[in-house]
């Protein structure tokens, strides 16, 4: 079984597999198809006259709806080949290959947050009309340092649960 667009028949599958309903989609599309055309100077169907395996995706459209669906469905990269008919390695450079295109056409467009501040300063005034911030404050793990010192500054203050068999 392979995933085509052809699939999508209404707004409601449209969104659960892109995100987007069709009349988005084919606006981002134009962005995502100018930005291909200036990374690599030539269509998706013109750089793979190239290649002497028979291409899994054939368009920037089917590009974009890849990479979009990758996004959306959050597979492994196994599951995702398998659903739309790729090797496992092919799912993958497909995907940083959409997601190179997909980033650049979002720059141009204007509508990536920026994401590095040259200092504290900086990022305030890039905040500084924004009224609500969500931080993620989601517990990391580390390497547990081997000098005591160390270890204090990193420990976390929570206790373990230990869980007893019955």
């Amino acid at each position: 079984m392979k995933l085509k667009i052809s699939d999508l028949k209404t707004e409601r599958q449209w969104r659960a597999a892109t995100g987007y309903d069709q009349a988005r989609f084919e606006q981002l599309l134009v962005l995502f198809t100018t930005s291909y055309l200036n990374l690599y100077g030539k269509s998706v169907a013109e750089r793979q006259t190239d290649l002497e395996v028979t291409p899994s995706l054939t368009s920037e459209e089917e590009l974009l709806f890849f990479t979009l669906f990758s996004l959306k469905a959050g597979l492994t990269y196994d599951l995702l080949g398998l659903v739309c008919g790729m090797d496992t390695a092919n799912a993958k450079r497909n995907q940083e290959l959409g997601l190179r295109v997909l980033e650049q056409a979002l720059a141009t467009a204007g509508c990536l947050p920026q994401r590095a501040f040259k200092d504290a300063a900086e990022f305030a005034a890039y905040l500084k009309n924004e009224e609500t911030l969500i931080f993620d404050g989601t517990e990391q793990r580390t390497q547990r340092p081997g000098d005591d010192a160390a270890q204090k500054e990193n420990y976390s203050g929570k206790k373990s649960v230990t869980r007893s068999s019955p």
